[in-house]
Parts: structure tokens; sequence; C-alpha cells
């Protein structure tokens, strides 16, 4: 019974022993996943650095134009313009905008007309008032939508006027809703 008593404690202090070794080229093994890992990341810090955010505090009020993808978790008033890119109208989003982009998410709220060369998506929480130009639309179970929708293919001309005269009508019909 002394011998196992005294195996016990050694063996269980040379397995940790080992498994701070073991831990060592766990660690050393770690190290090159996150070396891989980072190589995503700068891919993904440029998807970043390609798209801006506009934080829950913000409030913007004119026109938003750019060459980069959009976030927005803010509110904004007026216009948005960023024709080939992505804005994203987050969860805490309030816009009162006309966006033309050329893909449009909306998970907050969205008082305007959109016009997207490529899809308009309205997430399950999302809210539209306005009228809708795009190639694609996905709207999903238990959005809210209200306006008109007209699907057009990538690169008619026409949808440029059309959507000017479109971008018009709904601001009035949009401030009766409000009022």
């Amino acid at each position: 019974m002394m011998w196992k008593p005294t195996n016990q404690p050694t063996p269980s202090g040379r397995p940790s022993e080992p498994e701070r070794p073991a831990s060592t080229p766990t660690t050393s093994a770690a190290e090159p996943p996150p070396a891989p890992a980072p190589v995503p990341r700068p891919v993904a810090a440029s998807s970043t650095a390609d798209q801006a955010t506009i934080g829950k505090s913000l409030v913007i009020k004119g026109e938003v134009t750019g060459s980069e993808s959009l976030y927005i978790d803010g509110r904004v008033e007026g216009s948005i313009n960023l024709s080939g890119n992505r804005v994203t109208v987050g969860r805490n989003g309030v816009v009162s905008a006309n966006i033309n982009a050329r893909e449009i998410v909306v998970l907050g709220k969205v008082r305007g007309n959109l016009t997207a060369s490529d899809r308009v998506d309205i997430r399950s929480d999302g809210s539209l008032t306005g009228d809708v130009v795009a190639a694609r639309i996905s709207i999903e179970d238990g959005a809210f939508f209200k306006g008109g929708i007209d699907i057009r293919k990538a690169g008619q001309k026409a949808s440029s006027e059309d959507v000017k005269s479109t971008t018009e009508k709904p601001e009035p019909i949009g401030v009766g809703a409000r009022a």
C-alpha cells in the first residue's frame, strides 16, 4: 500500500509534467493555426476595411456617397448612394432615405425607396416603407413591407429614369404615413 500512494503522487506529478510539455507543444501547435487564422483575418479585415459602420449613437442628415459598403446601426436621413456596394441597415438602424446600392439588406427600419442593381433582402425583423427596384428581392417571414416592387434585370437603363420619378412619389407618402 505504501507503493501505491507513493506511485500515485509520482505518476500524477509526472503526468502533470508531461501535460505541461504536451500543453507547450499544443500551444506551439496552436500557434501555427493562429498564423493561418490571421491570414483569413486580414481578408476579413479588408472586408471590414471596405465596410464603414454608422454606430448606434450616430445621426447623419444629408447625402451619403462613397465607394465602400456601409453598415448602419444608427440614424440616417437624406440619401444614400453607394451604387457598387452593399448597404446593410442593422437591427438598431433607422433610415429615412432613398438608398441606391448593389445590394441592400434591411434588418432595421427604412422609410424610402430602394434601388439595387443586384438584390434587396428584407429580413424577419426588418421594416420597409417605400418602393423597391431590384433584379432580385427576398422578404423573410415576419418582415414588414409596404410599397411597390419593380423587378428589373441589371443594366436596364430605363430603371434610372423611372427611379428618379418614383423617388419623388413615395417620400410624401412616407411623410403622410408618419403623420
